[in-house]
């Protein structure tokens, strides 16, 4: 096999490791108990308990929603889409869209993350830019979070800490401030008061008699419905979450147990010899589960409508709606400038399954993101956003307001281009281009056609193949009695 690497001592250099420090397979272990919370043996209870919750919409402010919707066990814990039409939208998976029926404030602004081996102890550090991290002794949670001081004492792990927070976005599952109580809650930045948003949630938990019979049995602390709260819930998503997507039974599992090379097929075998050598792959991607849990800038191009930040108006200026569309990633959290645009290194495990790829979902297939790699800079420059597959968005609504009474509109079709063009803004804007490839941290590497297909092969061998579906963890019905399927 003809292959070029070129400036691999530039490679590994930017990531301070000596260039012969190529990874020592040896040294990877195979997945144990010992990796997870609870020695991997959630209480059966608390597993049970969160597989109810993560599909059931109550939990969300208009009751339309689930966990399950972004993050569905048939879709890879996906939902096949680059960026998701959460709160509001219609469907499942590439059939979810937003109608007039059902209007939309935007896209969720970045791509929905796989949930594979998240119970493992070592994920400590939640969301593609770390805004949900463990260890902080400071507040009472121990835990790093948006929200601060008023997250709750008593969330079992890092994971469980993550859980808290979709219900509170406008966008991913509390709707738009009017809707409901959940979405005024959390307009205000109220979480975690008797009005806030998860004693509201936990209310709406308290009414229903079988969730009531679930938390007690799961929870020594609850003995009447008035003891239940949504930390509870979160600790039951997260049990949920680890026993259900620990997926250790992929081919690069069998050769971590055999240290038998022939159990891989001989592509396969060439891409590990590439990942963990000259390719530089496991400089980021480390360990047994392939991530470092630490947080790069590979001009990966930005679609959707970002995350506010920046100073460019650029868009503003074009179509008098007000919005800066920048994601500035790990600078969000840090506020320091060289962690602008960088997000965190996702794990591999099942990455197959996971499309589309990078922190907004920018690729549509994962050969396109292995070759991204190979050169970030040239990469962006010739992305064109149509790549994304993003359904289109038939019907946007806005918030406006006369003096203190707001009110949710559809928006006025012929307005409705001036929101899509949000999709593409960024990747087409020069300025704004150019500082995603200035913030790359990765140089280029050569390599031919047949060494990306080995890579990717390799890639493929990470997947444990009874994670390809896992419908049978879609409850048959929820304790609200609300549609599990949409």
């Amino acid at each position: 096999m003809a292959i070029r690497v070129l400036a691999l001592a530039t490679l590994t250099a930017a990531f301070a490791l000596p260039l012969a420090a190529q990874t020592d397979l040896s040294r990877i272990e195979p997945v144990r108990d010992a990796d997870f919370h609870d020695e991997g043996r959630p209480a059966p209870e608390k597993v049970r308990l969160g597989n109810l919750l993560f599909f059931d919409k109550i939990l969300s402010g208009n009751r339309n929603i689930s966990c399950a919707t972004c993050h569905h066990p048939s879709l890879g814990t996906g939902d096949g889409l680059a960026l998701s039409i959460g709160e509001g939208g219609v469907g499942l998976g590439h059939e979810r869209r937003a109608t007039h029926a059902a209007p939309i404030l935007e896209r969720v602004p970045r791509n929905a993350q796989p949930l594979y081996f998240l119970g493992a102890t070592e994920y400590t550090t939640f969301f593609h830019d770390g805004r949900v991290a463990a260890g902080n002794r400071f507040w009472p949670s121990g835990f790093s979070s948006p929200a601060r001081d008023d997250l709750p004492a008593g969330l079992d792990t890092a994971l469980a800490a993550q859980a808290m927070f979709p219900v509170t976005s406008a966008v991913e599952m509390a709707g738009a401030p009017t809707e409901n109580d959940v979405a005024e809650a959390a307009a205000r930045g109220d979480l975690a008061g008797k009005g806030g948003v998860w004693e509201l949630l936990a209310g709406r938990l308290r009414a229903v008699p079988e969730y009531v019979a679930l938390f007690a049995a799961a929870f020594q602390e609850v003995k009447t419905a008035e003891d239940i709260t949504f930390v509870q819930a979160a600790n039951a998503i997260a049990a949920f979450e680890a026993a259900a997507f620990r997926s250790d039974g992929s081919p690069f599992d069998a050769f971590l147990e055999s240290r038998d090379p022939a159990v891989l097929d001989p592509a396969a075998r060439r891409g590990m010899a590439l990942f963990y050598g000259e390719a530089g792959c496991s400089a980021c991607h480390a360990g047994k589960f392939q991530t470092d849990h630490r947080f790069h800038a590979i001009g990966v191009p930005q679609i959707g409508p970002g995350k506010g930040d920046g100073w460019n108006t650029s868009y503003w200026q074009a179509t008098g709606l007000a919005g800066r569309l920048e994601d500035h990633g790990r600078f969000r959290v840090t506020k320091r400038a060289e962690d602008r645009f960088r997000f965190r290194t996702p794990g591999l495990r099942n990455v197959a399954l996971t499309g589309p790829w990078g922190h907004d979902g920018a690729y549509a297939s994962l050969e396109a993101m292995v070759r991204h790699h190979l050169d970030p800079v040239a990469a962006l420059d010739a992305y064109d956003a149509v790549e994304a597959g993003l359904p289109p968005i038939d019907a946007y609504a806005e918030l406006s307001a006369t003096g203190s009474v707001r009110r949710l509109s559809p928006v006025d079709p012929a307005r409705a281009n001036d929101f899509a063009l949000r999709d593409g803004w960024v990747q087409q804007n020069r300025e704004l281009r150019a500082a995603i490839g200035a913030a790359n941290e990765l140089p280029p590497i050569r390599l031919d056609d047949a060494a990306v297909d080995d890579l990717t092969a390799f890639l493929e061998a990470l997947t444990d193949p009874a994670s390809r579906d896992q419908s049978a963890l879609v409850p048959h019905s929820v304790p609200s009695g609300l549609p599990v399927a949409d």
